[in-house]
């Protein structure tokens, strides 16, 4: 076939979205739109008019007309079958099928078309695809921005305890009768996750030794100046201004000024909200969670096209004397996942033993703050590695729609998926008659789909099926499926067994928490 143009008028014969495919002058376009309203007649539901040198195709949509203008030695079956593409693509995009809403997502509808058609001819896309496409949503930039919040905040951590560090030793300096002979280079305590600022400065002692007899104190005290500034640098970089007024506060603090500062319970307890757990359990003083989640993509007639787990687990210490610890793992997988551990984690130290400790023992973990200890990742074209299979089976009946079969089947028994939806797309202004369902259903007219709603899938309730028929359709019409499901179930054969002090090796009570769920998993 050969496609001219596609648009979207209204009942009275008004263009408010056209896209052509081909070359034309726009004086051409607007006469074969111009055209249409005076070839259509009423009374149909979906049907085309031919002139001498064009064919109109059309559907109608509540108030509106999909159009499409093609040639005339174009295959009407393949110009019908793309006009219902193009007809699913638009409630995609707008939430109702009126003019102003058109306008509005004039853009998204017009990228939309184009990744339907290339120069006249019908691409091999379906409406899944369509949307991947025009998103353009990338995985590996979420990765990247997770990672760099991350560094932006041990970074402004890190920064925060060098200036009070700075400060302290100021103050003792003063008090010992030193005045500004301050050192050269930073010693402070090692955050974790970045580097110190350096341990072989150069100290107030060696400064001394390298001077003439005739320098005094107060000809030493400008070359303290620089390293005052250090901090104030690196926190204008990594913090802004916020981390500099803290710093201020905190300096005026240790003077022994009295300064109120009302914002920053404020801003505290903002931050210890977005650090709760969604999760229901008790935090002990040492808390570990363990979160897996997956990407799984599979063809509508079976085959596993993609499968992508990757996991993290995190460590949360609320008490300082709980700072200097290592966590006991139990690693019973044989899938070969991949395990990557912090750089600040001694990598000796988990390969032998299983265990996660920092590569020098006497620095502590950081207080309050989640930590990412351990992640992992597994890619396999596996079929065995689907947790939950889903086989749906459309198939047309003798009054014009189809007929639809669906099963699930758990295929890792030791799994208790909780909260599983499994979406359904459906035509648009169609409704489902449910012949058979186990678990609830919610049929969206505005969306059009179709929610299977089953509340625990477990080992004893493994399998299940739904039998429903839908007037007007194909089988393609319920394509692609759309599951999600959670479970506090790892899917990694991964647990922390304990978690034991430095020191003397003593065990710490510590809470643990585990999240699974679907990132991504469609049927196809």
């Amino acid at each position: 076939m050969v496609l001219i143009a596609a648009a979207v008028c209204t009942k009275a014969g008004k263009t408010i979205v056209s896209r052509q495919f081909v070359e034309m002058t726009k004086a051409r376009i607007e006469g074969l739109l111009a055209a249409f309203p005076k070839l259509m007649t009423s009374g149909k539901q979906h049907t085309f008019v031919e002139t001498d040198s064009v064919r109109y195709v059309y559907q109608p949509l509540e108030k509106l007309y999909m159009l499409l203008i093609t040639t005339k030695a174009s295959n009407i079956l393949e110009d019908l079958e793309t006009l219902r593409l193009f007809s699913k693509v638009i409630p995609e995009y707008c939430r109702s099928l009126e003019e102003k809403e058109i306008i509005e997502n004039a853009f998204d509808l017009i990228f939309a078309f184009d990744e339907i058609v290339a120069l006249g001819y019908r691409e091999s896309v379906n409406l899944a695809q369509i949307k991947t496409f025009v998103e353009m949503d990338s995985h590996e930039e979420k990765v990247y921005q997770a990672v760099r919040q991350t560094q932006e905040r041990e970074a402004k951590q890190k920064m925060r305890e060098r200036a009070k560090e700075l400060q302290r030793q100021r103050m003792e300096q003063k008090k010992s009768g030193l005045g500004g002979r301050g050192a050269i280079g930073g010693t402070g305590p090692e955050g974790f996750g970045n580097r110190s600022m350096g341990g072989g400065g150069i100290s107030s002692d060696s400064i001394s030794s390298l001077s003439t007899p005739s320098v005094n104190i107060g000809e030493i005290k400008p070359m303290a100046a620089p390293a005052k500034p250090s901090a104030p640098r690196n926190a204008l970089k990594l913090g802004g201004k916020n981390r500099d007024a803290d710093t201020f506060v905190d300096q005026l603090k240790n003077e022994g000024e009295k300064v109120v500062t009302a914002p920053l319970p404020t801003a505290a307890s903002s931050a210890a909200a977005k650090a709760k757990p969604v999760s229901d359990v008790p935090m002990d003083d040492v808390h570990l969670r363990m979160e897996d989640k997956v990407v799984i993509r599979v063809g509508r007639d079976g085959g596993l096209q993609s499968f992508e787990l990757s996991g993290l687990l995190t460590l949360r210490i609320s008490d300082e004397k709980y700072g200097r610890i290592k966590v006991q793992l139990d690693n019973t997988d044989q899938r070969g996942i991949q395990l990557q551990t912090h750089p600040n984690v001694d990598k000796e130290l988990f390969r032998n033993q299983n265990q996660i400790g920092l590569k020098n023992p006497a620095k502590p973990f950081p207080l309050n703050t989640d930590v990412g200890v351990l992640k992992w990742r597994y890619q396999t074209q596996d079929e065995s590695a689907v947790p939950l299979t889903i086989n749906c089976w459309p198939s047309e009946n003798a009054e014009g729609g189809c007929d639809v079969n669906i099963e699930y089947e758990l295929e890792h028994t030791r799994l208790e998926l909780q909260d599983v939806c499994i979406t359904i797309p459906l035509p648009m202004g169609v409704a489902p008659s449910i012949a058979e369902c186990d678990g609830d259903y919610n049929h969206d007219s505005r969306k059009n789909v179709l929610q299977w709603n089953l509340p625990v899938i477990d080992a004893a309730s493994k399998q299940g099926s739904m039998e429903f028929s839908v007037p007007s359709s194909i089988p393609g019409d319920f394509f692609p499926l759309d599951i999600s499901f959670s479970s506090k179930i790892p899917y990694a054969e991964l647990a922390p067994a304990k978690v034991l002090l430095v020191d003397d090796g003593a065990e710490v009570k510590f809470s643990a928490e585990t999240v699974f769920y679907t990132d991504k998993f469609e049927i196809v």
